[in-house]
């Protein structure tokens, strides 16, 4: 048998074996780390001995060994595509979006009628393509990361509404009641009863948001950007069969939405540390 098949086979085994006797083990910190961390470095592994074992072509799938030494060799193409795509386009749709869909749902709790107009033009505007607005929004607002800033968002806005104004509609009918008693006013509760209830669904809102901002920034850039910029360095590699760039972008846009969406994960478990979700 062929030593990098035997070898795949191996490293799944030893994998496993290593990843059932941890989840036997007592639920800390360094364990729920830990076993992650392996299915990562065996999953890695295999692909390479895959890769080697069956001499599948470059051009097909590289070794992750290839893609890392692209990685390095790129590093500072790599950071201008990060800086444009993800910094400029992404994060600032993200924030205009997300901090717009919030301040309009503090008046659609307030005003009834804007909950009857709002969510249903909400439906319609998420069920828009991609592919169809990314187009038009690149004429309006050029090919810079404007344009990419508006695609992000029209893609986060109405997630983010529809999640906060849930959160704000379901607070404890008996401490609004209590409220009511000692005469606060509506923006007395909503920021002392409301906002605070609503906080598991706001961060709901933004875990969500914060990866569909990452694809609506990269895939905005298919149809039109500057001669940088994720989305464009991938379309344009794979036109040059270079996949070990393509994979090396990939990885970046993975690495940074994994740690976007960990640090959304950790700021909800500081200020809802209350809720039962975070009872662990």
């Amino acid at each position: 048998m062929n030593i990098y098949i035997f070898s795949f086979f191996g490293i799944w085994f030893i994998g496993w074996f290593l990843n059932s006797i941890l989840s036997k083990k007592n639920n800390s910190n360094f364990i729920r780390f830990f076993v992650p961390t392996i299915f990562g470095i065996v999953f890695l592994l295999m692909w390479e001995f895959l890769v080697l074992g069956l001499s599948i072509n470059p051009v097909l799938l590289p070794a992750p060994t290839a893609i890392g030494s692209k990685f390095i060799v790129e590093i500072p193409t790599l950071w201008i595509d990060f800086t444009q795509t993800l910094i400029k386009g992404a994060l600032s749709g993200y924030i205009l979006g997300c901090g717009a869909a919030f301040l309009t749902a503090v008046f659609i709790n307030k005003f009834d009628f804007l909950k009857r107009g709002l969510l249903p033009l909400g439906n319609f505007v998420s069920a828009l393509p991609i592919v169809g607005m990314a187009p038009i929004f690149v004429m309006w607002f050029g090919f810079d990361w404007e344009s990419k800033c508006a695609v992000v968002v029209m893609m986060v806005f109405f997630p983010m509404l529809v999640n906060t104004v849930q959160g704000l509609s379901i607070i404890d009918k008996s401490r609004q009641d209590l409220m009511t008693t000692y005469g606060a006013s509506y923006f007395q509760t909503l920021l002392k009863l409301r906002l605070p209830s609503a906080l598991p669904f706001i961060f709901n809102g933004l875990k969500i948001c914060s990866t569909l901002a990452l694809i609506g920034a990269i895939v905005a850039e298919f149809f039109g950007s500057p001669i940088k910029g994720m989305g464009f360095r991938i379309s344009s590699e794979v036109g040059r069969f270079a996949l070990d760039m393509v994979w090396a972008e990939i990885f970046v846009a993975a690495l940074a939405g994994c740690l976007f969406y960990g640090f959304i994960a950790l700021m909800e478990k500081q200020f809802t540390f209350w809720h039962p979700s975070q009872q662990k």
